[in-house]
């Protein structure tokens, strides 16, 4: 990244200015803007989130907010109600009171004597979650978003349930709420009241994962705020990206094809990383563009920034499997539209281990011959090397080797390619089944095989049969009844060179990224009936986009910060073959940084366990430890979290600790202990 100073405008900043709430609570903000802006008031831009201005977050806040604040904006940096510096207690995600606190920012930011009335929002993950969602609500100040990371949907696609299947990120990300949620606000802002904020936090926090178990199907808890639901109520231009290696990399598409407002779409080979500092690379120069964004829909410059393809996508070749890559190889390539006019749907049959030449695409796949039925039981194991959900990058996260999983898979494989294939949009599968259990699940993994058999997964989608038509009235199977089921893929743009093979594995286990049925599942293929669709994109259609549309990656100098205590990041997957135990562990460790400007260190530790015994459905667990740590002179703070889930075939088991200390001396402890029925799950 190039860092730069030199900008169109000299800015200043408030690191703490306090916004009031129309029920009392305030709410803390660090805002950079022009100096000019005094006597010449200039539009104003939100990022809204839960993770610690003041300091978690301050590094990465302080390469763009002074970047967007020195072309002649007011960037504006809120800690949710609860979080941070601010006042409250932060109850759960994106609920009603959050967005109405974020309307009432808006609206004291449009009123502020350097705002001339017109605001926008940006933000990655819940930053772009929040401005997305509050668009919706249109606020009147608010002219347009900037958002990455992001979903539309909240219960089919986001950290929750894939396919109508729980996630184990359902676990881990509410167990990295649970500590930011509890940590305390900085005496050194808030004064003397910082514990009696602190204790209003922890004698109303409660584990979010309870909150999410006892919601396993698509009802009003999940509608609210999912923007799918009504797509009209967006009515300002929207900047949307994602990345192929993040979980979010399905939004982009939706919102391109249902949304008729301006609005643009970019999707990079990144992890769930900003643009500009996205892994894997190429990271780009997207402060640029943000910046063209806000001075064509807030400022109304004319600078062509709507011309050009709606989407521009990161078209990757193929690559040996790894758990992380600096650069991922490709290039840009635009469509004029979504759904793209270049793109064409091509249905392969499935026949016995084969992935069978294109159809005609008049020809019904439920008249097709009836073949035989393959089958497969997979076994736990199957899962150990899927990654994460979401690739964070930190420990290296993504897919390994896919051959290993495929030995407890069901595979189909492609004869070697006579020529590239290139694909771009979701895959699906159709799938013609039976089980012979009421409750299974099916994992879909599409690879790339090379020509010394090593397979990288591209992408992959996870169905859980109960909610095979729908996921807001489940329906228990009857086992040996045949049934026809669609399975969406992980929206993706890859290269399938000459001479590799396409393979498509199916699983009824893929644990631990999914929790796995009550029972292990027995499932039937029935060969012919059964198709594989891709999204083709003709290699010799235009790229419509210049080889390299994108600047390098600028941004501003960031904080100087000093390392105290060294990093740890380890990821690694033990078997005992006496006990026939299984376990995934993961330890990401901040160590201790210490901010200068403010004499503040800080450290985070996060720890991360997934188990199993042999191919007992219901011995499989998960457990989620946070240590957050809080260190000026005479003022040292600790929160440390503990979440575990486990079953048997009827229930979840909650199983929680919240601890807190001043000086190593614990001040406060609570425990929980719960369970929460499975609802055909």
């Amino acid at each position: 990244m190039r860092y730069v100073t030199n900008l169109p405008y000299a800015t200043k900043e408030d690191e703490h200015v306090t916004i009031p709430m129309s029920d009392g609570v305030r709410l803390s903000a660090h805002i950079w803007r022009p100096t000019s802006s005094d006597d010449e008031p200039v539009p104003a831009v939100l990022e809204y989130i839960p993770y610690r201005k003041r300091d978690l977050t301050s590094v990465r806040d302080s390469i763009h907010h002074p970047y967007i604040a020195g072309h002649g904006y007011a960037c504006v940096r809120v800690d949710l109600r609860g979080t941070g510096d601010s006042e409250g207690v932060l109850r759960d995600e994106y609920l009603e009171r959050e967005q109405a606190d974020a309307e009432e920012v808006l609206a004291w930011l449009a009123e502020q004597p350097w705002c001339d009335g017109d605001t926008g929002m940006m933000g990655i993950s819940w930053g772009a979650f929040a401005a997305l969602q509050v668009a919706a609500r249109r606020p009147p100040s608010l002219k347009a978003v900037v958002i990455a990371s992001f979903t539309d949907d909240r219960h089919a696609d986001d950290m929750h349930y894939m396919g109508g299947a729980l996630l184990s990120d359902n676990l881990a990300e509410a167990g990295t709420m649970f500590a930011y949620g509890t940590c305390p606000p900085d005496p050194a802002v808030v004064g003397d009241r910082w514990r009696e904020m602190w204790w209003e936090r922890l004698e109303n926090t409660e584990p979010w994962v309870l909150q999410w178990l006892r919601h396993q199907r698509r009802d009003d808890y999940w509608r609210h705020a999912s923007v799918c639901e009504d797509y009209q109520s967006v009515r300002c231009p929207v900047l949307a990206s994602s990345g192929w290696a993040d979980g979010y990399s399905n939004a982009v598409t939706r919102l391109l094809g249902n949304l008729d407002v301006p609005r643009k779409g970019l999707i990079g080979p990144w992890s769930h990383k900003f643009p500009h500092l996205g892994e894997p690379g190429p990271a780009i120069g997207y402060l640029q563009e943000v910046v063209r964004w806000w001075d064509h829909w807030l400022k109304g410059v004319d600078n062509g920034v709507m011309d050009g393809p709606m989407l521009q996508a990161w078209m990757q070749d193929s690559v040996p499997p790894s758990t992380a890559y600096e650069e991922r190889p490709g290039r840009w390539v635009g469509e004029p539209e979504w759904p793209s006019p270049h793109i064409r749907p091509v249905t392969r049959p499935l026949t016995r281990h084969r992935i069978e030449p294109p159809q005609d695409p008049a020809a019904d796949p439920a008249q097709q011959r009836d073949g035989d039925a393959m089958t497969v039981q997979s076994p736990l194991s199957v899962g150990q090397f899927a990654g994460k959900w979401a690739s964070y990058n930190a420990p290296p996260d993504l897919p390994y080797d896919q051959r290993e999983e495929d030995g407890g898979s069901l595979v189909f494989e492609t004869e070697p390619l006579t020529e590239r294939l290139e694909i771009l949009g979701s895959p699906s599968v159709e799938l013609d089944l039976s089980v012979n259990e009421p409750v299974a699940m099916v994992a879909a993994r599409l690879s790339d095989v090379s020509p010394d058999g090593a397979a990288t997964r591209v992408s992959y989608g996870l169905l859980n049969l109960t909610r095979r038509d729908g996921t807001e009235s489940p329906e228990p199977l009857e086992p040996g009844r045949r049934y026809r089921a669609t399975i969406p893929l992980n929206g993706v743009a890859q290269a399938f060179p000459q001479g590799h093979r396409i393979r498509l594995s199916f699983s009824t286990s893929y644990w631990p990224l999914a929790w796995p049925p009550p029972k292990p599942a027995l499932l039937s293929v029935h060969e012919n009936c059964s198709t594989l669709t891709l999204p083709v994109r003709p290699v010799d259609e235009p790229d419509d986009v210049p080889p390299n549309p994108f600047a390098e990656p600028e941004g501003t100098p960031p904080i100087t910060t000093r390392q105290v205590t060294p990093t740890e990041e380890r990821w690694e997957v033990k078997r005992d073959l006496v006990g026939y135990h299984a376990e995934l562990e993961i330890v990401k460790d901040r160590g201790t940084v210490r901010f200068e400007d403010i004499g503040l260190e800080a450290g985070r530790r996060a720890y991360e366990r997934y188990t199993a015994v042999a191919d007992d459905f219901t011995s499989v667990g998960g457990e989620s430890t946070w240590t957050m740590r809080f260190r000026r002179d005479n003022w040292d703070v600790r929160v440390v979290t503990h979440t575990e889930l486990t079953c048997d075939e009827q229930d979840f088991f909650v199983d929680a600790t919240l601890d807190a200390y001043e000086t190593d001396r614990r001040v406060f402890s609570r425990t929980w202990n719960e369970k929460v029925p499975r609802d055909l799950l």
